[in-house]
Protein backbone atom coordinates (compact mmCIF):
# COMPACT_ATOMS: atom_id res chain seq x y z
CA UNK A 1 0.00 0.00 0.00
CA UNK A 2 2.54 2.55 0.78
CA UNK A 3 6.56 1.89 1.26
CA UNK A 4 8.72 4.89 1.91
CA UNK A 5 12.72 4.73 2.52
CA UNK A 6 13.87 8.02 4.52
CA UNK A 7 17.32 8.24 2.51
CA UNK A 8 20.08 11.31 3.72
CA UNK A 9 21.21 14.01 1.32
CA UNK A 10 23.42 13.20 -0.87
CA UNK A 11 25.70 16.11 0.11
CA UNK A 12 25.73 13.93 3.39
CA UNK A 13 27.73 11.16 1.68
CA UNK A 14 30.90 13.40 2.16
CA UNK A 15 31.17 13.38 5.87
CA UNK A 16 32.45 9.93 5.96
CA UNK A 17 35.44 10.91 3.02
CA UNK A 18 35.94 13.53 5.87
CA UNK A 19 35.76 11.20 8.57
CA UNK A 20 38.74 8.81 6.86
CA UNK A 21 41.09 11.75 5.99
CA UNK A 22 40.77 13.14 9.16
CA UNK A 23 41.75 9.54 10.73
CA UNK A 24 44.51 9.61 8.03
CA UNK A 25 45.12 12.80 9.04
CA UNK A 26 45.74 11.75 12.60
CA UNK A 27 47.60 8.76 11.94
CA UNK A 28 50.34 10.08 9.12
CA UNK A 29 52.51 10.42 12.40
CA UNK A 30 52.49 7.09 12.73
CA UNK A 31 53.14 5.60 9.44
CA UNK A 32 52.24 5.69 6.05
CA UNK A 33 50.37 2.71 6.49
CA UNK A 34 48.87 3.21 9.22
CA UNK A 35 47.30 6.73 7.67
CA UNK A 36 45.76 4.35 4.71
CA UNK A 37 44.23 1.85 7.30
CA UNK A 38 42.58 4.96 8.99
CA UNK A 39 41.39 6.42 5.94
CA UNK A 40 39.54 3.36 4.77
CA UNK A 41 38.44 2.39 8.55
CA UNK A 42 37.27 6.00 8.83
CA UNK A 43 35.69 6.00 5.33
CA UNK A 44 33.62 2.73 6.27
CA UNK A 45 32.89 3.72 9.58
CA UNK A 46 31.52 6.94 8.31
CA UNK A 47 29.53 5.32 5.89
CA UNK A 48 28.01 2.26 7.62
CA UNK A 49 26.32 5.15 10.41
CA UNK A 50 24.83 7.41 7.24
CA UNK A 51 23.45 4.37 5.92
CA UNK A 52 22.01 3.10 9.08
CA UNK A 53 20.79 6.34 10.23
CA UNK A 54 19.08 6.49 6.58
CA UNK A 55 17.87 3.55 6.56
CA UNK A 56 14.57 4.38 8.27
CA UNK A 57 10.94 3.15 6.61
CA UNK A 58 7.62 3.99 7.15
CA UNK A 59 4.93 1.02 5.61
CA UNK A 60 1.56 0.31 5.38
CA UNK A 61 1.08 -3.43 5.17
CA UNK A 62 -1.75 -5.74 6.14
CA UNK A 63 -3.62 -3.36 8.73
CA UNK A 64 -0.72 -2.02 9.89
CA UNK A 65 1.53 0.86 10.11
CA UNK A 66 5.23 0.25 10.38
CA UNK A 67 7.47 2.94 11.23
CA UNK A 68 10.91 2.29 11.69
CA UNK A 69 10.97 -0.45 14.87
CA UNK A 70 7.34 0.42 15.70
CA UNK A 71 4.08 -1.73 14.49
CA UNK A 72 0.82 -0.19 15.15
CA UNK A 73 -2.69 -1.60 14.10
CA UNK A 74 -4.31 1.12 11.87
CA UNK A 75 -7.75 0.13 13.82
CA UNK A 76 -5.43 1.75 16.85
CA UNK A 77 -4.57 5.18 15.16
CA UNK A 78 -7.37 8.15 14.61
CA UNK A 79 -7.29 11.32 12.24
CA UNK A 80 -3.90 11.61 10.39
CA UNK A 81 -2.56 15.25 9.64
CA UNK A 82 -0.23 16.49 7.17
CA UNK A 83 2.37 18.91 8.70
CA UNK A 84 3.61 21.41 6.62
CA UNK A 85 7.46 22.32 7.28
CA UNK A 86 6.43 25.43 9.59
CA UNK A 87 3.85 22.97 11.36
CA UNK A 88 6.25 19.92 11.80
CA UNK A 89 8.59 22.31 12.99
CA UNK A 90 6.63 23.67 15.65
CA UNK A 91 5.29 19.75 16.18
CA UNK A 92 8.72 18.76 16.54
CA UNK A 93 10.01 21.59 19.48
CA UNK A 94 7.37 23.97 21.26
CA UNK A 95 3.99 21.54 20.50
CA UNK A 96 5.77 18.25 20.90
CA UNK A 97 4.44 15.83 23.39
CA UNK A 98 7.53 13.65 25.68
CA UNK A 99 5.20 10.93 25.13
CA UNK A 100 5.23 10.99 21.00
CA UNK A 101 6.26 8.07 19.13
CA UNK A 102 8.85 10.48 17.03
CA UNK A 103 10.25 8.75 13.62
CA UNK A 104 11.96 12.27 13.45
CA UNK A 105 14.36 13.13 10.10
CA UNK A 106 15.50 16.09 10.13
CA UNK A 107 16.41 16.53 6.56
CA UNK A 108 12.49 15.42 6.12
CA UNK A 109 10.82 19.11 6.12
CA UNK A 110 7.17 17.36 6.02
CA UNK A 111 5.72 15.50 8.36
CA UNK A 112 2.36 13.34 9.42
CA UNK A 113 0.68 13.82 12.89
CA UNK A 114 -1.66 10.80 13.55
CA UNK A 115 -3.65 10.34 16.99
CA UNK A 116 -3.29 7.18 18.95
CA UNK A 117 -6.83 6.38 19.80
CA UNK A 118 -5.94 2.59 21.82
CA UNK A 119 -6.83 3.69 25.49
CA UNK A 120 -4.46 1.04 26.43
CA UNK A 121 -1.16 2.71 25.09
CA UNK A 122 0.26 6.03 26.66
CA UNK A 123 1.27 7.33 23.19
CA UNK A 124 -0.72 10.49 22.38
CA UNK A 125 0.12 10.55 18.77
CA UNK A 126 2.76 9.70 16.11
CA UNK A 127 5.32 11.97 14.47
CA UNK A 128 6.16 10.52 11.30
CA UNK A 129 9.00 12.43 9.20
CA UNK A 130 7.80 11.79 5.33
CA UNK A 131 8.12 13.00 2.01
CA UNK A 132 4.54 12.06 1.06
CA UNK A 133 2.46 13.29 4.20
CA UNK A 134 -0.54 13.04 2.17
CA UNK A 135 -0.33 9.93 0.48
CA UNK A 136 0.82 8.23 3.75
CA UNK A 137 -2.44 9.42 5.44
CA UNK A 138 -4.23 8.31 1.87
CA UNK A 139 -2.89 4.72 2.66
CA UNK A 140 -3.80 5.06 6.54
CA UNK A 141 -7.69 5.69 5.39
CA UNK A 142 -7.55 3.11 3.03
CA UNK A 143 -5.91 0.40 5.07
CA UNK A 144 -8.25 1.43 7.79
CA UNK A 145 -10.92 0.88 5.78
CA UNK A 146 -9.91 -2.53 4.53
CA UNK A 147 -9.51 -3.47 8.21
CA UNK A 148 -13.27 -2.72 9.05
CA UNK A 149 -14.34 -4.85 6.52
Amino acid sequence: MYDERLTVPRSWWLLPIALGLTFALILIRVSGPAALIGLVVGIAAGAVAISSYGSARIRVVRGSLVAGPARIPVDALGDAQALSPAEAAAWRGRKADPRAFMLLRSYVPTALRVEVTDPTDPTPYLYLSTRSPMKLAEALEDARRGART
